[in-house]
């Protein structure tokens, strides 16, 4: 398979951090409906506090993942109904119907051999493994479990099936996330240090595209936000 080209650059031509993204967006905004201007202001703004903490990967990570949050979350009743895991799926798939340049696959496949694959490999943000150490019925067969995860990654890579890679990474993120959120890790910890500056890194590459290709289409309709702003 022929490496992809070098897409992590925004439509016009500047480099896809929160300096370009804002600019964008300030040229843009008039055209967004009241939805779109409001997920991509909020996932703009923590977007770059997360990059204000790029020296402190716990913070950063965190902060990244309010970012995306703001860009993907849809209302509270609708979380509630289809599950959290789910609506990563429906806005994966709407992301990458925009991506018509492949720009998601290939910065994937930029950062694969790196902190990709290191985090795709590292048991403890695999939440069969937890389910096993925490003794739950069913979870004895998380070695195999975490293999085949591995190989299908593999094989969605050769194969350029993105919404499946992204599904199984973000599927480690959000143990990630549970973990730093819901106070399961220490604050600069070295025991997690690997996988959170591996996960902080992986935010920084894919979430200011994910903004980016937002902001190319603003008719999709990417629901109703968390928390609308009520006079």
């Amino acid at each position: 398979m022929q490496q992809p080209g070098n897409h992590m650059s925004s439509t016009s031509g500047q480099v896809l951090t929160y300096q370009g993204l804002k600019a964008k967006q300030r040229q843009l905004r008039e055209g967004f409906p009241d939805s779109l201007g409001l997920r991509v202001h909020r996932a703009i703004s923590w977007l770059q506090r997360a990059e204000l903490a790029a020296d402190d990967h716990d913070a950063a990570f965190i902060f990244y993942w309010i970012s995306f949050n703001a860009a993907y979350a849809e209302d509270v009743q609708t979380a509630i109904s289809t599950g959290e895991r789910s609506a990563f799926d429906s806005y994966f798939e709407r992301l990458l119907n925009l991506d018509t340049r492949r720009r998601i696959y290939d910065a994937i496949w930029q950062r694969f051999s790196a902190s990709i694959r290191l985090l795709l490999d590292n048991r403890y943000v695999f939440q069969p493994f937890w389910n096993h150490h925490n003794q739950i019925d069913g979870y004895d067969d998380w070695e195999d479990r975490f293999a085949r995860s591995k190989r299908r990654t593999q094989s969605a890579l050769r194969g350029q099936d993105t919404k499946t890679i992204l599904a199984t990474l973000f599927d480690r993120l959000y143990v990630l996330r549970n973990q730093l959120v819901h106070g399961g890790a220490t604050w600069n910890s070295s025991v997690n240090r690997s996988q959170v500056k591996d996960g902080a890194q992986i935010m920084a590459s894919l979430l200011p595209l994910f903004i980016d290709l937002m902001m190319d289409d603003p008719n999709v309709s990417w629901g109703t936000p968390y928390y609308p702003v009520v006079d």
